[in-house]
């Protein structure tokens, strides 16, 4: 029956998670890398305009919010690089001192 396979498959993998399907292939330590990556490219973003959780990675860069269908424009694997937080930082620094001047 299909409860008794159920119950006696074998757990697929501990430490390895996304990146099992390479299996022994590349080295540990690559397989880490990819691993963040791949985490982070299948994840989740809040949507800056909604702000619901369903910005989802469309192609490298592309991102498509699924509830209010806006596409945007981010980083390759995560939708806001760290660089574009400190441009966004450095921008609205700059905006805010030539108000005050």
């Amino acid at each position: 029956t299909r409860l008794a396979k159920l119950e006696t498959m074998g757990k697929r993998t501990k430490k390895a998670g996304i990146v099992g399907k390479y299996g022994t292939r590349y080295g540990s330590s690559i397989r880490k890398v990819v691993k963040k990556i791949e985490i982070s490219q299948h994840s989740k973003y809040n949507c800056p305009f909604c702000g619901k959780t369903s910005v989802k990675r469309h192609s490298a860069g592309i991102w498509d919010c699924g509830s209010c269908k806006k596409t945007m424009a981010g980083g390759a694997f995560v939708l806001s690089t760290p660089t574009a937080s400190d441009v966004r930082t450095t921008l609205s620094r700059v905006k805010r001192n030539a108000l005050i001047m």
